[in-house]
């Protein structure tokens, strides 16, 4: 399998999100490493983009992902 950058490992958690959270902790991994490799602290996502658009669904996804080693923000805040 071929290395993802960061954006394309952003669009697979999006797709996954789309589709019930399928395939979400590789898809997670994904983007750590796709991190790591590029050098940068921080995944950025358009909260327009997400299924759950709220703080509460914002936050969740935050928590979930600091737990899997993946720091959070979201464009135009």
């Amino acid at each position: 399998m071929s290395e993802l950058t960061v954006a394309e490992a952003t669009e697979s958690i999006y797709a996954s999100l789309r589709a019930d959270n399928a395939d979400i902790d590789t898809h997670i991994a994904a983007l750590k490493a796709a991190l790591t490799r590029e050098g940068i602290k921080q995944a950025v996502f358009d909260p327009t983009k997400l299924a759950q658009n709220n703080r509460s669904g914002r936050k969740l996804m935050q928590a979930y992902f600091r737990q899997r080693g993946v720091s959070v923000t979201f464009s135009d805040q």
